[in-house]
C-alpha cells in the first residue's frame, strides 16, 4: 500500500468518525471488494459474505473512532473486522441445527388419512352404527364385543350366561342382518 493511498485511508476513516456519509461511501468504494474477498474467503457462500460485509461496514460505521493511526495499515484494522465478523458468522452456522431444504419437507409423506378417506370412514361407521342399531340390543352388543372389542365367543358367552353355540347363533344372524343393511 502507498502512502498516498495509506493517508487517503486513514482520512476517509477519520471523517467516518466524525460522521461524514460522503467519507464512509468513499470508504466503501475502496474497500468493499477486498473486504468482501476476505469474507467470501472464510465463509465460502456468496449471499451470506454480501450479508456479512453490510455487518461489518456497520461495524466501521460505529467504530471508526477507535481506529487511530498507530502506525498500522488502515486496511489491516479493515481485514480485521471483516475475518472476526465472517468467523463470528462462521461458528454461528456451525451452531445452527442443521435443516433440511424446505422442498425435501414436501416430499414426506403424511401419515394421516387424506380428507377423501377420512370422509369415506366416517360414512362406513355411521352406515355401522345405522345398521347396528337396527339390531336388537343383545344382538348389537355381542357384535360390538367380539368384533370391536376383541372378545372371544368363549368370553361372551360366559359373560352373558348364554351356551356358546347361541351366541355363534346371534353373531351369524346378526352379521348377515348387518351385511343386508350395508349392501342397500
Amino acid at each position: 500500500m502507498t502512502d498516498a493511498r495509506r493517508s487517503h485511508l486513514e482520512s476517509l476513516i477519520s471523517r467516518v468518525a466524525l460522521g461524514d456519509r460522503a467519507a464512509f461511501d468513499a470508504l466503501y468504494d475502496a474497500t468493499s471488494a477486498k473486504l468482501h474477498a476476505v469474507c467470501l474467503s472464510v465463509l465460502k457462500d456468496r449471499p451470506e459474505a454480501e450479508e456479512t460485509l453490510q455487518e461489518v461496514y456497520i461495524r466501521i460505521w460505529q467504530g471508526a473512532a477507535r481506529y487511530a493511526a498507530n502506525g498500522l495499515s488502515p486496511m489491516t484494522w479493515l481485514i480485521t473486522i471483516a475475518r472476526n465478523r465472517s468467523i463470528d458468522r462462521l461458528r454461528a452456522r456451525s451452531a445452527r441445527p442443521p435443516t433440511a431444504p424446505e422442498d425435501a419437507a414436501a416430499q414426506v409423506a403424511s401419515g394421516d388419512p387424506t380428507p377423501e378417506s377420512a370422509t369415506i370412514a366416517a360414512q362406513e361407521r355411521r352406515m355401522l352404527d345405522e345398521c347396528l342399531a337396527q339390531l336388537a340390543a343383545p344382538q348389537a352388543g355381542a357384535v360390538r364385543a367380539v368384533y370391536l372389542e376383541g372378545f372371544s365367543y368363549a368370553d361372551l358367552a360366559e359373560r352373558e350366561g348364554l351356551p356358546i353355540n347361541t351366541v355363534r347363533s346371534w353373531l351369524r344372524r346378526s352379521l348377515l342382518r348387518l351385511k343386508d343393511c350395508v349392501t342397500q
